[in-house]
């Protein structure tokens, strides 16, 4: 027992040693522990920020299925250039509409909206079945189907072939609108449309109305349509509808600005007559 105890007296040198090498023990353990538990937490801080990431994925994924605004019923014979834009209708598509509708026409269905304006197949059936129109549309179309039908009892002459005789036929057409009218056919080399019979100079529109009852244009004539973005100024004048000063803007105009992408561009040219787009479009390419 003697010597069990004598193992056990340390003087104070060995005392202050043995001390020492505690402390240091316990300073190594702490750094393992301070070190173990930084290198324990850094996982963590990677788990976190990946479930935040999936979390931002879901939410964005769930946005882009849902549609940017909520379509309610509406006229598409009014549509503003902003809810054009929301539709995804392409600015030239919705000019088609402004022109067709400053003729006081409407459109009276999906696909007569398409024919107007040109939209894609895919935008049309994405955006018809919002269409709602009036009943004073239907049933305007229905009184119009109701006149054409009876007027497919009277006999229809062809524009393109009547006489002086035939034209004086008509009420409010004498001599001189006669002759003028088929002044104005030979120019154009025959009318490829009725509306050109508005163009006839001192013909009231009740007249015209009066003579598309009772003449059609029944056999339009083969043009040769006119290339605008090669023509020169003398082929663009010799066109009836565009004068030569007015040939010269459209020249100048294309080579500012380079080639027309659309008949439709011509409109921008100052003095276009945007009135009558829709019939010089009829004699031009691009």
């Amino acid at each position: 027992m003697k010597k069990l105890n004598s193992h056990f007296r340390f003087n104070k040198q060995e005392r202050s040693g043995i001390f020492f090498l505690l402390l240091l023990i316990i300073a190594l353990q702490g750094v393992y522990f301070y070190v173990s538990s930084s290198s324990n937490g850094e996982p963590s801080k990677f788990l976190v920020d990946n479930m935040e990431q999936s979390w931002v994925d879901s939410l964005q994924h769930i946005q882009q299925q849902k549609p940017s605004f909520k379509l309610y019923p509406f006229n598409p014979n009014f549509i503003t250039e902003y809810k054009g834009y929301t539709l995804g209708i392409a600015p030239e598509e919705l000019d088609r509409l402004y022109a067709f509708r400053k003729q006081g026409k409407y459109v009276n269905s999906a696909k007569e909206f398409q024919r107007v304006t040109l939209v894609s197949d895919s935008l049309l059936d994405e955006i018809s079945p919002y269409f709602k129109f009036p009943n004073w549309n239907k049933s305007a179309k229905s009184t119009f189907t109701k006149k054409r039908n009876e007027s497919n009892s009277v006999e229809i002459l062809d524009l393109n072939k009547a006489t002086a005789q035939d034209l004086k036929k008509v009420k409010g057409i004498g001599d001189k609108l006669s002759a003028r009218i088929i002044k104005f056919r030979d120019r154009l080399g025959g009318f490829l449309v009725e509306e050109q019979l508005h163009d006839v100079y001192g013909l009231e529109p009740e007249a015209v109305e009066r003579t598309l009852k009772k003449f059609k244009v029944l056999t339009p004539p083969e043009i040769r349509k006119v290339n605008v973005n090669t023509a020169t100024v003398e082929e663009l004048s010799r066109l009836i509808y565009i004068s030569q000063s007015l040939a010269q803007e459209i020249v100048q105009f294309r080579q500012v600005n380079g080639s027309f992408k659309s008949l439709d561009d011509l409109a921008k040219v100052e003095t276009f007559p945007k009135e009558r787009i829709d019939r010089i479009k009829l004699y031009l390419t691009l």
